[in-house]
């Protein structure tokens, strides 16, 4: 079968094989596109993470070689998929959140554009990758995070998917592993 998704899906590297059950979320508070600070590590109950490594803004190019990047496309459909899905994801107890390197008012301005309706975190100064070791890229010599999620409970990692790919249908994907169903 062909990969109707038009970018190559990237290689498991091995990047996020630490990440297992059992693993503690850092105790951190990153800024939110909700205009708060947020401590994943706090929240009660059941988390879903989802890292992506940036979103374009219209009539900006994307970064340097970002097309010779296999997984580096998608962000935006990714974050469309967790927004459109959100309803499956409230009824079933869950909290999402997208995660990237980029500035917190970069975030807010995508997050009002795709009309998100769940938080962006900010991770700029990659404290929250650093103190999990997340898998990264570089394109036009800026460092961008590699596309993954995590699931937690309780401040603590149930699971991780990585790669991902394709990440338009990502968010379909992550409520099959929650809930068992189809969610399509």
């Amino acid at each position: 079968m062909t990969d109707p998704w038009p970018w190559p899906a990237p290689d498991d590297d091995g990047g996020a094989d630490h990440l297992v059950a059992g693993t503690k979320l850092p105790a951190l508070s990153l800024p939110s596109s909700a205009g708060v600070a947020i401590d994943l590590s706090r929240l009660a109950g059941r988390v879903v993470i989802f890292a992506y490594p940036y979103t374009g803004a219209p009539g900006q190019p994307n970064p340097p070689g970002w097309d010779d990047i296999a997984g580096a496309h998608g962000s935006t459909p990714e974050a469309e998929g967790f927004r459109d899905c959100m309803p499956l994801f409230a009824v079933n107890g869950v909290k999402v959140f997208g995660l990237s390197g980029q500035e917190s008012a970069y975030q807010q301005a995508f997050a009002r554009r795709a009309a998100l309706t769940f938080p962006l975190l900010s991770d700029k100064g990659w404290r929250f990758a650093d103190a999990l070791s997340l898998p990264r890229f570089e394109a036009g010599g800026v460092t961008f995070l590699k596309r993954l999620t995590i699931f937690a409970e309780d401040g603590r990692i149930t699971a991780c998917i990585y790669p991902v790919h394709p990440p338009d249908v990502h968010a379909h994907e992550v409520l099959e592993q929650l809930t068992g169903e189809n969610s399509r």
